[in-house]
């Protein structure tokens, strides 16, 4: 059950919920108002509004609104990179890496809650604390592809990481791109498309070893 989800079943005001629970209705309500509001007209009142706690509840979980946005931001950065490692796991084909990986953007950024507008369409960017972990999970997914790349291909550290970059970030702005625009093309068409492109210049990097084979 996703934390909106929870947040819709444990609406009401007055219900005891376990602490962890608590924090994960919390959370999901937080989401649907940074998500709808941005973080600076969004406010606690909303939040403990939206959630159906007193602010005082909200409080004991949250000391402050950045707090709550945080660990939001935490919380979904690491489904971010989760998702990239599981798709660069699924398969030993790199072609099929190449599509997994771009699905798992495509996927990220059409998930219902809109989560990825707080990672990647931030209004608090200039907030150091943001900024840091957007950079981090930006910094941790192309390394996860920089892995597979320099294994394969033999290229340095440094040069697959760069290549790791171009194809992270390729995948990320595309299927930003292309949820706002309104998914004018079906998404597995989308993705076909994606992988098509970044395949044609992957694949121009012989599999390492492979003259001698």
């Amino acid at each position: 059950m996703s934390a909106i989800e929870q947040t819709e079943a444990a609406r009401p005001r007055g219900t005891r919920l376990p602490r962890r629970a608590r924090r994960n209705q919390l959370l999901g309500a937080a989401q649907e108002v940074f998500v709808a509001q941005g973080y600076h007209a969004a406010a606690m009142d909303d939040i403990a509004e939206r959630a159906g706690v007193s602010k005082p509840v909200l409080y004991q979980h949250f000391p402050g609104k950045l707090d709550l946005y945080l660990a939001l931001l935490d919380q979904h950065c690491e489904a971010l990179l989760q998702a990239v490692r599981a798709a660069l796991a699924s398969t030993t084909d790199n072609k099929l890496r190449v599509e997994a990986t771009m699905d798992a953007y495509f996927r990220y950024v059409e998930d219902d809650g809109g989560a990825f507008r707080l990672v990647f369409e931030s209004d608090l960017t200039n907030e150091p604390a943001v900024r840091e972990r957007v950079d981090r999970v930006t910094f941790q997914c192309a390394e996860a592809i920089c892995e597979v790349i320099a294994e394969d291909t033999g290229l340095s550290r440094d040069e697959s990481m760069l290549l790791a970059s171009g194809l992270g970030g390729l995948a990320q702005v595309v299927a930003r791109s292309w949820l706002h625009s309104d998914r004018s093309v079906p998404r597995d068409t989308a993705v076909q498309l994606l992988t098509s492109l970044a395949w044609r210049g992957i694949a121009g990097f012989p599999l390492h070893g492979a003259e001698s084979a």
